[in-house]
Parts: C-alpha cells; structure tokens; sequence
C-alpha cells in the first residue's frame, strides 16, 4: 500500500485536469427547450450573423458554414460549446459568450426553419471514395458508414449529429482536419476525431464536395 501511495498521487494531478470534450448534457428538458427556441427572436438575433453565414443561413464566405437547415440542437451545443471554450475561434467565442441560453435556443430555431442551401452538382465519377465511405465506411480502417450517423440524404440524426448536405466544402475540410489533428474536440466520446484520424486527404476532399452537392 506504501508503494502505491506515491503512484496514486503522482496520477492525480493528471487525473484531475481530465475534462469532458462540452458542458452540454442532453436531457429531456434541455432538448425541450431547445424545441421551444423563438424562431422570431432569432431571426431578429441573425441580423449581426449575415456577413459571415449569409441573409438566409447560406454563408456567402467558403471557410464559414452555411446553417440554413442545421439541426437545432446541434446549432445550439456549437454556441454554448463556443461559450464555455469548449470551441475555439476567435471571433466566435466572444459572440457566442455575449449569448443567453435563450439566445442560442432562438437562434438555433432560426436557422433550423431555414432551407438548406442548393448547390449545383458536378459528374459523381470522381467521388468514388466518398460514396463508399458513405454506403459502406471501410471495415479495415474500422469506419463506420457516414449514412449510419448523418442519414443518407445528409439530414443529420438527433441531439448532436449535424446535417452535412449543402455545407460549403471549405469549411467541411477545415473541420475534418481540425478533427484529426485534434485541434477541435468538442465531439462527445471523440467520435469525429477518431474516425477523421483514418481518413486521407483525398477521402476528406471527396466527402466535402459530395455533401456540398447533395441537396
């Protein structure tokens, strides 16, 4: 017991600066709430958002993202991860920082009720990778398919899962290699960040521009 003494409390230091990848805990009642965001207040609130996510949620800038069409609830934990720094961007945390829960409830509602952007789609041919990742994911590198998770119109799926179809490519990138470079890790359970971590370059390319055109 002795011995192990000085392990146990060499350990805690370590142990002790452990945090969750975001404060958000989906609960009944906050998912409620969510639900019950005042579209008409956020539209209002939209109106310092428009130069980088566009009039109607459709960015105009290729490294913002479009979020007409966003599922709410996820539109909300990105604001309140940005809040709580649990997100990292410059401009956005202080933004977000200047928001009540309410706020991004209604915000989120705003955007939710918005149609995603309809981008013009180009030949699939060399989207070959990204319809298998999407279909099928790749069991060797332990991927599950895309549609599993995001739906196979790129819809998205309950609290936390985003909708992919008309994101602007850049910003897609942007975020699957922050993802796998570990630079954002707001994902609960790391689950973006392991499955970025075995995809290519070129696997990342592909699923951008095949759910940008995916309307």
């Amino acid at each position: 017991m002795k011995c192990l003494l000085p392990l146990i409390l060499l350990l805690c230091p370590v142990l002790s600066v452990a945090e969750p990848s975001t404060n958000i805990a989906w609960t009944p009642d906050l998912l409620n709430f969510v639900k019950n965001g005042k579209p008409k207040n956020g539209q209002k609130l939209a109106q310092s958002c428009v130069g980088c996510h566009g009039e109607k949620g459709v960015s105009p800038i290729a490294s913002n993202p479009s979020l007409a069409g966003q599922l709410a609830a996820y539109t909300y934990k990105q604001l309140r991860d940005y809040a709580d720094g649990k997100r990292e961007h410059m401009l956005m945390n202080s933004i977000a920082q200047g928001l009540s829960e309410q706020d991004s409830a209604d915000l989120a509602a705003w955007f939710a009720s918005l149609p995603r952007a309809q981008n013009p789609k180009s030949g699939n041919g060399a989207l070959k990778k990204a319809k298998v990742l999407v279909s099928q994911g790749n069991g060797k590198k332990i991927i599950p398919p895309c549609f599993t998770c995001h739906g196979s119109n790129g819809d998205g799926e309950k609290q936390d899962i985003p909708a992919l179809a008309g994101q602007q490519v850049e910003y897609f990138v942007n975020t699957l290699t922050e993802y796998k470079t570990g630079v954002r890790h707001n994902d609960i359970y790391g689950r973006m960040r392991l499955i970025s971590e075995q995809l290519s370059e070129e696997d990342i390319r592909q699923l951008a521009q095949y759910y940008y055109q995916l309307n």
